[in-house]
């Protein structure tokens, strides 16, 4: 969340940035409920000093007194009014909690302004075409594709988007992970292995909620969500604790895999392993000074980037524009990588700035150097990177003309085969 104290010193600009994102809320509705809410936190206040003004009186008055018996009966009052103010102001607490949550991020001033993804900016981009197969095709028309990702079994025992992968297949997942993971390590990413599912307070810390609902699998009898990144757990790690400055910064990662109803998809997007329910990914994720975040996501794109570099991977960088950012987002880059074989560009990875809107909401906290006033830290995440489409642009863009696959040379460490056999 935003800064409350800056909301109410500076609507217009709150209003500007607001109004260049795609989500809409009422900022009005939101002052209305902010001012009722400082009256009554005022007038309770009023009325406790008056109760315990009463009571300081009635210490000193004789007990059996129509002075003692005339402030037994105000101070009833008081506590009447007091219950009754405390009660209007629980209510209006769930009002005003409800419509700050629904105020977005607001972007950086380096964001490109746009609506639509047509207004991203492509940034930078490493290798052509010359890097890719003159046999490449997409993935799914691949001769013996469905003997080693199995759809239409993944479809008879959990539903569309939830494929087996089979033999070498899996093992080419495996090593990829462990790749990625490894990368990371040597980056001074520390590996953690989070909980798949969380709760409504770590989903509403990162901005999933009350954003993303529809896309999220709910279990609803224990009000628990399947993770749709690794982001929300591991950020939430840290979630109501405070850092020394010297702390920063803090950089983790996690493989898991991640869960999203992605509703509403048709096409070609979601042909072959475009886009799953269920899918693998490593995610990256810092926590730093608020002086050095810009600087931070130029650092964690360059080691999403050099990921897809190591796989020999063409790829182009964008920045997204302000009407195209998720809701939490400050600043946001999106790798995607050159599919061969469907000739489009295919996203594997999303680099994202969030200042301190969600650490406001997961109250994580630094302790500044030789100060003894905290302050939100920033936070940062991105993938390192998503399976499925770089899996797809693997099978694409190495395959030759004998049906094999050609594993780039960083895999096999953990995948000893030069070719992939379907």
């Amino acid at each position: 969340m935003l800064d409350l104290q800056w909301c109410r010193e500076h609507i217009d600009l709150l209003r500007e940035g607001i109004a260049k994102k795609k989500f809409t809320c009422d900022i009005d509705s939101f002052l209305a409920l902010d001012h009722q809410r400082r009256d009554l936190c005022s007038q309770a206040e009023m009325l406790r000093a008056e109760q315990k003004s009463s009571n300081n009186a009635m210490a000193k008055l004789d007990k059996h007194s129509d002075a003692f018996r005339a402030e037994v009966n105000r101070l009833k009052e008081i506590a009447a009014r007091v219950k009754a103010q405390e009660e209007a102001l629980r209510r209006l607490e769930k009002q005003w909690e409800s419509a700050y949550l629904a105020i977005p991020n607001i972007p950086q001033p380096s964001v490109p302004v746009g609506k639509t993804s047509k207004d991203n900016v492509t940034v930078a981009t490493w290798g052509g075409p010359e890097q890719i197969s003159p046999h490449a095709v997409p993935h799914y028309e691949i001769p013996g594709f469905e003997k080693v990702i199995d759809f239409s079994r993944g479809v008879k025992v959990s539903g569309a988007g939830f494929p087996f992968y089979i033999g070498d297949m899996a093992r080419l997942v495996r090593a990829l992970i462990s790749f990625f993971l490894e990368e990371a390590r040597l980056k001074a990413y520390v590996e953690i292995l989070p909980p798949i599912l969380v709760n409504s307070d770590s989903a509403t810390a990162t901005g999933q909620l009350p954003d993303k609902e529809g896309q999220m699998y709910h279990i609803t009898d224990n009000d628990c969500y399947c993770i749709p990144t690794a982001e929300v757990p591991v950020t939430n790690f840290f979630r109501e604790e405070i850092f020394e400055a010297k702390d920063l910064p803090i950089y983790r990662c996690a493989y898991t895999p991640c869960f999203r109803r992605e509703a509403g998809s048709w096409g070609k997007d979601v042909r072959g392993l475009n886009r799953l329910h269920q899918f693998d990914k490593v995610e990256l994720v810092k926590w730093v000074h608020p002086d050095t975040g810009l600087e931070e996501l130029e650092s964690l794109r360059q080691d999403a980037e050099s990921l897809l570099q190591k796989l020999g991977l063409p790829y182009r960088v964008l920045a997204i524009c302000s009407g195209d950012m998720g809701f939490p987002h400050a600043k946001q880059y999106d790798l995607e990588v050159w599919s061969g074989g469907q000739k489009r560009w295919l996203e594997v990875s999303s680099c994202s700035y969030f200042t301190d809107f969600q650490a406001r909401r997961a109250g994580i906290r630094f302790r500044p150097s030789g100060g003894t006033k905290t302050a939100f830290v920033h936070t940062l995440n991105g993938s390192g990177l998503a399976i499925p489409r770089v899996l797809a642009a693997l099978l694409e863009n190495f395959l030759q003309a004998d049906g094999t696959v050609r594993i780039p040379k960083v895999l096999h460490h953990w995948f000893p085969q030069k070719h992939l056999f379907f």
